[in-house]
């Protein structure tokens, strides 16, 4: 029997924020971390470090909290949804809540982000109105264009490991080092698989609700193979860290590889359905692993 959630309930509030999602947030910053800890001698600013791990959990709770509420408005989580339940069309949350959610999570990133300025200077104010922005709009209309996978890439890839490293790298490091860079690619391609198996189960439905996602355009076979090449070209453009001899950053993600082929083939074997939840969920494992073996092998090497 279902467990039924109270309304406005701590457990609730859990659920909405997506626990899962966090991953997605917390892995680009370890990445960078990770490389401004090696090219800085073994030092990096801590205090810089922790407002970006903050900054960027925050936001993408945030960013749960604006795809509840407007999907809900819209009307796309209806009894016809595949997808994991969410709070305000399951009633855990009323609406208007969330919308006052919304505005304090916002208001708690602006916070958490505005200190940055005196490490990394003013134009990260621009760079922080951008997050937000581009937050709201990915929900709201660019989603339906078909570009939430380009914002993936940037706002989930480029924007976090590049900014961390700024940010945290002792003065001598350059954010335009090719191995953060080239990681900064892999971390929002890599990221990029959970949007990708989320419109593939998602594709009828989005069909129906206008919404031109990547997958609604190439279709379902050819996104599979989008699926499993992105993992291959992943782990072939970490053999760029060779050019460094960091040797380890590209011998360890290696291990990667069968968990995502493993992953693809159920996802292949599943096609369609609720069934795909599973799928979804073995995509942020291994991103996960991903991440921790790219972190792992940048420390090593």
């Amino acid at each position: 029997m279902e467990q039924r959630i109270a309304e406005n309930s701590w457990k609730a509030w859990l659920l909405a924020t997506r626990p899962k999602t966090l991953i997605s947030a917390i892995i680009p910053v370890c990445i960078a971390a990770a490389w401004a800890f090696v090219h800085g001698g073994h030092e990096v600013n801590i205090l810089p470090l922790v407002l970006c791990f903050a900054f960027a959990i925050v936001m993408q709770i945030d960013a749960n909290f604006i795809n509840d509420y407007f999907d809900f408005k819209r009307g796309n989580d209806n009894e016809t949804r595949l997808g994991p339940k969410r709070a305000c069309a399951q009633g855990w949350i009323k609406p208007r809540s969330m919308f006052h959610a919304i505005i304090l999570t916002t208001i708690i990133a602006s916070a958490i982000g505005f200190p940055l300025i005196f490490f990394g200077g003013y134009q990260l104010i621009l760079l922080g109105l951008a997050c937000v922005v581009f937050c709201f709009l990915y929900t709201t209309h660019l989603s339906y264009w078909g570009l939430g996978d380009v914002l993936v890439l940037v706002f989930f890839g480029l924007v976090p490991v590049l900014g961390t490293y700024y940010l945290v790298a002792l003065p001598g490091s350059t954010v335009f080092n090719l191995d953060v860079v080239v990681s900064a690619i892999n971390c929002g391609l890599i990221i990029d698989l959970l949007l990708i198996v989320n419109n593939f189960r998602d594709i009828d439905n989005d069909k129906a609700a206008g919404k031109k996602t990547l997958v609604v355009y190439i279709g379902k076979k050819n996104t599979l193979v989008l699926y499993c090449g992105i993992g291959v070209v992943v782990l072939l453009l970490g053999g760029l860290f060779l050019i460094h001899s960091n040797l380890m950053a590209c011998l360890l993600p290696l291990l990667f590889l069968p968990f995502h082929i493993s992953t693809f083939i159920e996802m292949k074997t599943i096609y369609k359905g609720k069934e795909l939840n599973k799928v979804l969920g073995k995509t942020a494992r291994n991103i996960f692993i991903y991440g921790l073996l790219l972190s792992l092998g940048i420390l090593l090497g």
